[in-house]
């Protein structure tokens, strides 16, 4: 079947691989778009990077090295599945959290699997990937969709890393003219903010009544929007850390969290909340088509995916590999 594989820093190849066979508890799934990630970007452009193996030393759970079939926001239709699975049935419309656990540390015991101490990702640790022709993945892990459309699908994944609609009044900060007006088309910011043209922390000053934001979630993985987010929480507040870092930055632990008490964590995936996600978009609440902003063949995965999704930054949301069957 036919695959796209990745090997390590820029060197991401389209091969035939052999079709994956159905064991006890799993599907099979023929996966039909996959959306391009954050994640991919920092693997392909700076190398293997945990939980990705190397092509050295296995993953923990796949016990694979690279190449790994890429791919980890991918929805799909089932082909098959085992005799002990009842939840879905072939011609089902799915998507899959894409993650391997052991099941058995203190996070996994606690219901937290994606804190889990030899946590995977399906395409990127092993156990195949959204861009390929066929994948078996264990039953927990495959979530019907209904109707919705295979292309909002993909974008699940994503949805389940960073849900909004929980009312809160979002201030968004943005450099790129071109991504500010997709957030004002999408309506999910109440405030939009250029850093370059007006302060950030004047607008949070006018917004809080001069208390600060009670929490800062730094997607961009910009040491200076890192250090940025600080400046704008308010005393005891939280800052998150969503984005990935592959190097070492610097902040001063003082200034930035001792004298304020504030908080700071980081945070991996999800869990538990692909169900919510997909009701979200099933009700209508959020739409999602309107981040898609390119659809490319698999072929086209390296110069018009990830090396477009890095280069014009802009204009690109959420490029999406439809995958041939």
């Amino acid at each position: 079947m036919k695959s796209v594989r990745y090997y390590g820093t820029e060197d991401v190849r389209i091969e035939d691989i052999p079709e994956p066979e159905l064991v006890d508890g799993s599907v099979k799934i023929a996966p039909a778009f996959n959306g391009l990630c954050g994640s991919d970007l920092s693997l392909f452009f700076s190398g293997p990077l945990p939980p990705a193996p190397t092509d050295s030393e296995p993953h923990a759970l796949s016990g694979e090295v690279l190449p790994v079939v890429f791919g980890h926001e991918f929805s799909g239709v089932v082909t098959e599945v085992a005799h002990d699975v009842d939840h879905v049935q072939v011609g089902d419309r799915v998507v899959v959290e894409p993650l391997m656990v052991d099941g058995t540390c203190w996070a996994c015991q606690q219901g937290q699997y994606n804190l889990c101490e030899q946590m995977g990702f399906i395409g990127i640790s092993g156990r195949g990937g959204g861009m390929a022709q066929s994948i078996v993945v264990e039953k927990r892990w495959v979530h019907p969709i209904g109707d919705m459309a295979l292309e909002e699908g993909a974008l699940i994944e994503p949805l389940a890393v960073a849900l909004k609609a929980k009312g809160l009044n979002v201030i968004l900060s943005e450099v790129s003219a071109a991504r500010q007006q997709i957030a004002k088309d999408a309506g999910y910011a109440d405030r939009i903010v250029d850093p370059t043209e007006e302060s950030l922390l004047n607008v949070v000053h006018d917004a809080t009544d001069g208390v600060g934001a009670a929490f800062a979630f730094d997607c961009a993985g910009v040491e200076v929007v890192f250090n940025q987010m600080f400046e704008v929480v308010r005393p005891t507040g939280h800052v998150e850390i969503v984005a990935v870092y592959p190097e070492a930055i610097m902040f001063a632990v003082a200034d930035a969290l001792t004298m304020q008490e504030r908080t700071m964590g980081s945070s991996i995936g999800y869990a538990n909340v692909h169900s919510e996600a997909i009701e979200l978009v099933r009700s209508g609440k959020l739409n999602v088509c309107q981040f898609i902003s390119s659809v490319i063949e698999m072929d086209d995965v390296v110069d018009q995916g990830l090396r477009k999704l890095r280069d014009a930054g802009e204009t690109e949301v959420k490029i999406l590999v439809k995958i041939d069957q």
